[in-house]
C-alpha cells in the first residue's frame, strides 16, 4: 500500500539554525500517527511544510501523492489542518463559524447545512449551534476547530498539538474523536509532547529530537527494539535455589537476583533479567510451574511510552 504521507530527506534551516535535519518517514492510509518530541524539536516546522505553509530548504514531501512544493493546491484539497494556535471568530455563532469556512472551501450553499449538522453532531456541539463562539470553553473551541478542518471531507488530518492546554476530560474527548475519525477512514497525523496520548491511541509513532528523527514504527515494535532488556518479578513460596538454577539455564536469561523477604512471611521474590519476546516470557512461567516450584505472583516491569522516549532520545543534544 502506497503511503499517504511521505517525507524524503527533508531539511529546513533558518540561517545557522537547522530546525529539521534529513527527515524521512512514511505514513500508511488510515493510521493514527503520533509525532512526538519536546518543544523546539522540529514538529511544527515539519507540519508547516506538509501543509504547504513553508517551503523546505531541501528534500521533498508528498501528501496523497501530491508534492507539497510542486502541487500545493492539490495538497490543500487533501488535508485538514489545525495549527497549535488557531483563530476562532468570537462574534460568530457556532453555526455561522462552520458555514463561513464551508463557503471558504467552496462548498455549495445547499450542501453546507447538512454537512454542518453532521459535523456538529460528530464533535458533540449540536446543542451549542446557536451559541456565540466566545461563550465556548477551550475544549469546545478545540472541537469546533476540528470540525472546521473536516468541512471539505479531507483524506488527511494534520493536527499540531490538538490536546495542548486542555483539561483531562477535554483531552480524553479529543482522543476519542481522533479514534472515531480513523474508523471513518481518515489518516490522522498529530504532534504532541503528551506521551499518554500517544500510548492510548496511536497505531504508529515517530520520535523527533533536535530536528532529527530518532525512532519510528509501531509502539510495541519500538519497545522491543529500543528496550530488549526486560525485568520480570516472581514471588515464590520457598525453593529459591531450585528456581534460580532452573532460570539460569533458560535461554535469554541474563541474571537472576534474590530480593529481600516480602510480605506476608514465607514469601520471597526473585528478579529475572531477560532478553526475549512474549512467548519466551510465558515459557519462563511454564518452566517454573512444571518443575513444581510454587509461584504466587509473576509480573513484568512496564515499558511505557515515557521509557521508550527516554531511550530513543538518549545522547541526542537538544
Amino acid at each position: 500500500m502506497a503511503p499517504i504521507i511521505e517525507i524524503r530527506n527533508l531539511k529546513k534551516t533558518y540561517g545557522k539554525l537547522t530546525a529539521v535535519h534529513d527527515l524521512s518517514l512514511a505514513v500508511e492510509p488510515g493510521a493514527i500517527f503520533g509525532f512526538v518530541g519536546p518543544n523546539g524539536a522540529g514538529k511544527t516546522t515539519t507540519m508547516r511544510i506538509l501543509t504547504t505553509l513553508m517551503a523546505p530548504t531541501s528534500g521533498e514531501a508528498y501528501v496523497s501523492g501530491h508534492s507539497v512544493t510542486k502541487d500545493p493546491r492539490s495538497v490543500r484539497r487533501a488535508i485538514g489542518y489545525m495549527p497549535d494556535f488557531f483563530g476562532v471568530y468570537d462574534d460568530m455563532t457556532v453555526w455561522e463559524y462552520l458555514d463561513f469556512f464551508g463557503a471558504c472551501y467552496e462548498i455549495p450553499e445547499a450542501k453546507r447545512a447538512p454537512i454542518n449538522k453532521d459535523l456538529l453532531e460528530l464533535v458533540d456541539l449540536a446543542h451549542r449551534r446557536d451559541d456565540r463562539v466566545e461563550g465556548l470553553s477551550r475544549g469546545m473551541k478545540q472541537r469546533l476547530a476540528l470540525a472546521r478542518t473536516l468541512a471539505h471531507d479531507p483524506q488527511v488530518l494534520i493536527l499540531d498539538e490538538p490536546a495542548s492546554g486542555l483539561d483531562p476530560r477535554a483531552r480524553i474527548e479529543i482522543r476519542e474523536l481522533l479514534v472515531e475519525l480513523s474508523r471513518m477512514g481518515k489518516t490522522v497525523f498529530f504532534s504532541t509532547h503528551i506521551l499518554a496520548d500517544v500510548a492510548e491511541i496511536c497505531t504508529d509513532v515517530g520520535i523527533i529530537e533536535a530536528g532529527t528523527l530518532v525512532a519510528i514504527g509501531k509502539l510495541e515494535e519500538m519497545q522491543r527494539r529500543l528496550m530488549p532488556h526486560r525485568r520480570i518479578h516472581v514471588t515464590l513460596l520457598g525453593r529459591i535455589e531450585e528456581a534460580q538454577a532452573a532460570l539460569a539455564a533458560t535461554e535469554g536469561v541474563t541474571g537472576v537476583n534474590v530480593e529481600e523477604q516480602v510480605e506476608p512471611p514465607g514469601r520471597s521474590e526473585i528478579v529475572v533479567e531477560y532478553n526475549g519476546d512474549d512467548t519466551a516470557v510465558s515459557a519462563i512461567l511454564s518452566k517454573l510451574v512444571s518443575t513444581g516450584i510454587p509461584v504466587v505472583h509473576f509480573s513484568e516491569d512496564v515499558r511505557d511510552m515515557e521509557a521508550v522516549f527516554m531511550h530513543a532520545t538518549k545522547g541526542i543534544v537538544s
